[in-house]
């Protein structure tokens, strides 16, 4: 890959990733996967080599770095098997409200033992009528002095029933359409709070795919994190860095997939000779190799734009999480056929990577909603008079 000028603590994160994944996570991704099992080891062992704090400031028990810097493990991680991955970069979507709009207070209580992987986090948005559309939530939190109520039901929840820790967006005024949502930190176990069966999934088995559901459960107004009536805010805030996340996933999975249709590749022979050495798949590997570069140059600029705090950063955020999750499915798509009849067989490893591909089109976004996103910014631009 292209030198992307990675100091030496980015370099060495990465190498310990790497180590992780290969003595860890490959051993055991195609039986969770087949089991759907949620990968607590592996967590663990992520953990206790301290990565699931990068993003979060020192002051809070992390590292103090940023979203480029937690995006290189997660891409590292997802070369592998981004069931696992999404497990761990999904506790940063759910951290992530906490530490954007959150109060000191509420940072103390919470983020410390998110960055120490003691608890695992988790973001409560999408509902069976709202998930692209987060305007039109139907969970409601109605005030009753010093607390709200919740009712209603989350869907398709990522670490759902396994993280401890949940920033959820329900509506306080739901008159006000999006400006009556707010957000609130939950905590797994309290009266009224309880789960919904874990979902059956095409792909990222090993992931937990849960709903939240709400029963008159009742929540501190000091549980709010900002101001009544800035949820929206709370989700569209946090899409902006972790949709960048979605892309290194993609990147990550994407290069796993090429690197093993490339030593497939060498050791197939067909008429006499490796695969690789006929002109058809060098093509393919070609434009596969090619795409995942471009991918990863847009997803690292664009993290670290987001890392600069720019005003524009929900525009390059889009790109990247667009373009790099459509590069993934062509690309594992391309390593199956590479692969031939094998590639169509569990007992290979691209047969899980395209199962698992598609989902990255699909959440925080899917990539028609990401077009529009862009699209406004580009009406917006024209309008101002910004087009050079």
């Amino acid at each position: 890959m292209l030198d992307y000028g990675l100091n030496e603590m980015q370099i060495q994160m990465v190498a310990l990733a790497r180590k992780i994944a290969r003595e860890k996570i490959v051993p055991v991704r195609a039986e969770l996967d087949e089991k759907e099992e949620f990968p607590w080891d592996v967590l663990k062992v992520l953990a206790d080599a301290g990565l699931f704090g990068i993003y979060i400031p020192e002051e809070y028990g992390g590292m103090g770095l940023g979203n480029f810097d937690n995006n290189l493990v997660v891409e590292e991680l997802s070369k592998y098997c981004i069931g696992i991955s999404v497990s761990f970069a999904a506790s940063g979507l759910g951290a992530y409200p906490i530490l954007l709009f959150g109060s000191h207070e509420q940072k103390l209580k919470y983020l410390p033992d998110i960055a120490a992987g003691k608890k695992i986090a988790a973001f409560g948005l999408t509902e069976s009528a709202a998930g692209s559309d987060a305007g039109s939530i139907r969970t409601t939190a109605k005030k009753d002095g010093d607390y709200f109520i919740l009712n209603g039901v989350k869907q398709w929840i990522t670490n759902g029933g396994e993280a401890e820790t949940y920033s959820v967006v329900a509506k306080t005024d739901p008159s006000k359409g999006p400006r009556g949502a707010s957000a609130f930190i939950l905590e797994k176990g309290q009266p009224g709070f309880t789960f919904g069966k874990k979902e059956k999934k095409l792909g990222i088995r090993a992931s937990a795919t849960r709903e939240l559901v709400f029963e008159d459960c009742k929540v501190s107004k000091d549980m709010m994190l900002g101001k009544e009536g800035m949820g929206f805010m709370v989700a569209m805030k946090t899409f902006d860095q972790t949709r960048t996340g979605i892309a290194a996933q993609a990147v990550g999975l994407a290069t796993g997939a090429l690197n093993e249709s490339i030593k497939y590749a060498y050791e197939r022979v067909t008429f006499g000779k490796a695969i690789i050495s006929h002109q058809a798949v060098q093509h393919m590997l070609a434009n596969m190799a090619t795409e995942i570069e471009a991918a990863r140059a847009l997803t690292y600029q664009a993290s670290r734009y987001c890392d600069a705090g720019a005003k524009d950063m929900s525009k390059y955020s889009s790109m990247a999480k667009l373009y790099a999750s459509d590069v993934c499915m062509r690309v594992t798509t391309d390593a199956v056929q590479i692969f031939g009849g094998y590639g169509y067989m569990r007992e290979y490893p691209v047969e899980k990577m395209m199962r698992d591909a598609k989902i990255l089109q699909i959440y925080e976004g899917t990539n028609q909603i990401q077009r529009s996103v862009i699209g406004q910014y580009l009406v917006k631009e024209a309008a101002g008079h910004k087009i050079d």
